[in-house]
Order: C-alpha cells, then sequence, then structure tokens
C-alpha cells in the first residue's frame, strides 16, 4: 500500500472509528488510533463482522477504497 493514505480517507476511517469504537471495537484501547494501512484493514473488518447496516456500508467503502488503491503499486512490479 502507498505510504501516504489519502487524508479525506483517513478521516473517514477516525470518523468510522469514533462511531463504532464501542459496539464493535470494545476490545481496542480508548485511545487506539490505526496508523498503518494493515492496522486499518483489520479495524475496518471488526466493523463490517459487528455493525449495524450503515457502518457494515461505510467500512466496506473505505476497505475498498484501500484495497484498490494497495493493487496499483504491486501491479507493476
Amino acid at each position: 500500500m502507498s505510504s501516504e493514505l489519502d487524508p479525506v480517507i483517513l478521516s473517514g476511517v477516525h470518523e468510522l472509528l469514533a462511531a463504532y469504537r464501542t459496539r464493535c471495537l470494545w476490545h481496542l484501547r480508548e485511545d487506539y488510533v490505526p496508523s498503518t494501512p494493515a492496522d486499518i484493514l483489520r479495524v475496518l473488518e471488526a466493523i463490517e463482522a459487528r455493525a449495524d447496516r450503515g457502518g457494515y456500508v461505510k467500512a466496506r467503502q473505505l476497505r475498498q477504497w484501500l484495497l484498490q488503491h494497495s493493487s496499483a503499486p504491486s501491479a507493476a512490479s
């Protein structure tokens, strides 16, 4: 994955994390914020697994965006 993530996507991840922390991410420290693409994907997958439909859809959209942008550099190598 690109070392630089889109600030809009990061903002979306942080908003989703805040909205679903107690419902879906109760097992994480209260101050935990994922900082690597792999950590972000794990958090999004946890939200997808435990969230309501709205959270699932948002997490899936963000995860798809990250996966699409991570595939481009690896395909070129």
